[in-house]
């Protein structure tokens, strides 16, 4: 379509006095400025070419030194460029589009003499030559100077703020990403810096107002929802913290969990649980509050669960995730289902290195003492003795490999859960 309209142009077809009467009815451009937005759309096909010969007839000297660089034709570019330059010497953008093909600061730095310092483009080179560099600094100061001189350059506010993050100055880094979202509120990388700069600042609420911004238009990032998790367990919320899990669970395709974050979270629960529990039993004439707000640890415990059956379904688990899982099966008051994810969690523990090694040794005698207790409780409930003997042959099992650490307080503690079920066997 707009190939016809610029060769229409020149037909002779229809004549110039019909023409003349549609002038004032369609808003037409100056017929160059109309070839140069045909140009500009034919380097945006990839249509070189026809776009250098477009720029030659106009002697549109940048788009054409552009269209060089874009095809690899540099030394033609720096040989119109040094032509234009002896036409005009004092031309800043000249002198940056030199710096471009050649790669060299010093046309740059000459483009800011020739300039009187006013050449924002020159400035922003040189800022962006200086962070390539490594010289994050040099970068921000570059930056900074640019965008006094043209504070609406697009995606300038946010380079300021990568450069001076990198250079560890977090207030003017906030400053700059705040400025980015200002003049485009849609920006959800640079609310997302926001927020991430604000947790690191220890600013959690002001965090978490960031995220809610950054989560708008980076929905699809579980990098994004990782570090809203957390944000939102610093400030308490956790049904906020359990969404933004489960977000970071489905867009992960279940890779992706975090078992400290959720144990924080059930703990959390736990004790509110517990607390409400309490309260609600001092309270006799106040039934129906009390039952709305025991309502609240329920519902947040069901979520959880519904998380933790997730990540079973995948398959993507390990010894803490199965630690984790009995708890919730017990807090749900089904023991058998307890016992069996912390058999499962001492499974997991079980390897190379076990019996010589301090840490891994109490990681293990600790999810044995639980799935023992658990034992002796289904036992206690049901009656039955397989239980006990199952937890008995465990223990013997783990006290006799576990020799090395016979002077431990684990290995105490495993020995007098032993002692403890041979009395119950016993009296059974």
């Amino acid at each position: 379509m707009m190939e016809n309209l610029v060769e229409d142009i020149a037909k002779e077809f229809p004549v110039v006095s019909q023409r003349a009467k549609l002038v004032f009815g369609v808003h037409m451009p100056s017929i160059p400025a109309l070839r140069k937005e045909y140009g500009e759309l034919l380097i945006s096909c990839g249509l070189l070419g026809e776009a250098l010969s477009v720029f030659k007839e106009l002697e549109l000297w940048d788009n054409l030194i552009y269209c060089y660089r874009l095809s690899g034709k540099v030394a033609d570019a720096v040989s119109l460029i040094n032509t234009r330059l002896s036409v005009t010497p004092n031309d800043p953008r000249l002198w940056c589009s030199l710096g471009d093909a050649t790669n060299n600061d010093d046309h740059y730095k000459k483009a800011l003499e020739v300039s009187n310092n006013k050449s924002a483009r020159a400035l922003r080179s040189l800022a962006r030559s200086a962070y390539n560099k490594n010289d994050f600094h040099t970068s921000k100061i570059l930056w900074g100077s640019a965008l006094a001189l043209n504070s609406l350059y697009p995606d300038g506010w946010f380079a300021y703020g990568t450069a001076a993050w990198k250079d560890k100055d977090l207030e003017k880094a906030v400053d700059a990403f705040s400025r980015a979202v200002q003049i485009d509120p849609e920006n959800g990388e640079a609310w997302n810096n926001i927020a991430c700069l604000h947790m690191i600042r220890g600013k959690s609420q002001a965090a978490v107002q960031a995220f809610k911004e950054a989560v708008k238009f980076k929905r699809n990032s579980w990098e994004v929802w990782e570090n809203y998790s957390k944000v939102a367990l610093d400030t308490c919320n956790m049904r906020l913290t359990l969404e933004a899990v489960k977000m970071v669970l489905n867009l992960s395709k279940n890779k992706r969990f975090n078992v400290d974050l959720l144990d924080k979270v059930m703990a959390s629960v736990e004790e509110q649980g517990t607390q409400l529990t309490q309260e609600a039993k001092s309270i006799s004439n106040a039934s129906d509050d009390a039952n709305k707000e025991t309502r609240l640890p329920n519902q947040l415990v069901d979520i959880i669960g519904d998380i933790l059956q997730q990540i079973v379904r995948s398959g993507a688990s390990n010894a803490e995730f199965w630690g984790l899982y009995a708890r919730w099966h017990k807090s749900k008051g089904n023991l058998m289902a307890c016992s069996e994810a912390l058999l499962k969690q001492v499974r997991s523990l079980q390897g190379s290195g076990l019996w010589h090694d301090q840490k891994k040794f109490t990681q293990y005698a600790q999810a044995s003492l639980q799935l023992c207790k658990v034992y002796i409780e289904i036992s206690s409930t049901t009656g039955s003795r397989r239980e006990l003997l199952s937890a008995e042959m465990h223990l013997k099992s783990s006290l006799k490999q576990a020799t090395d650490f016979s002077g431990t307080e684990e290995y105490k503690s495993l020995n007098d859960c032993l002692d403890q079920l041979r009395g119950l066997i016993g009296d059974a």
